[in-house]
């Protein structure tokens, strides 16, 4: 059909796909992939091997935390499950999550502190008197006639 694009088996009219974003639900922006890409293993000059994937990896383990589905349902896009469970390990345990989200923390969220007097309450929790209690009836003891 001419004047229309198929995509992931769905076809949609050109015009609309010129319209819709680059990335997909749940992958990094290119802005903010820039924002990490040097804070990550695996680049030009760090030793070891390069990581050319550096980036579908990161994109499967925000897949991964913002479904909260199971490893085995990972995506085929983003490689083999255990592969990327794998890497994703040895990442956390060498520190390189922990460094990358020291870096990139906000520093004026660090000392944060709210006054109590200054949060308003939900008009129903604001000492409202309570409903009257029944006196429950002890068991086995005839009602009185």
């Amino acid at each position: 059909m001419e004047g229309f694009v198929k995509i992931e088996g769905i076809q949609a009219p050109k015009e609309r796909m010129a319209r819709m974003p680059t990335t997909r639900r749940y992958e990094l922006s290119d802005e903010q992939w820039q924002r990490i890409e040097l804070l990550l293993p695996g680049r030009e000059g760090c030793p070891g091997g390069q990581a050319e994937d550096n980036r579908l990896f990161v994109n499967a383990i925000v897949w991964m935390a913002r479904t909260g589905a199971p490893w085995r349902d990972l995506p085929k896009r983003f490689g083999e499950w255990n592969s990327v469970y794998q890497r994703f390990n040895r990442w956390s345990k060498s520190g390189v999550w922990q460094r990358a989200f020291e870096l990139l923390r906000d520093p004026d969220l660090e000392s944060l502190m709210l006054d109590s007097t200054t949060i308003r309450a939900h008009q129903h929790a604001a000492g409202a008197v309570g409903k009257k209690r029944m006196k429950p009836k002890p068991w086995g003891v005839p009602a009185a006639d």
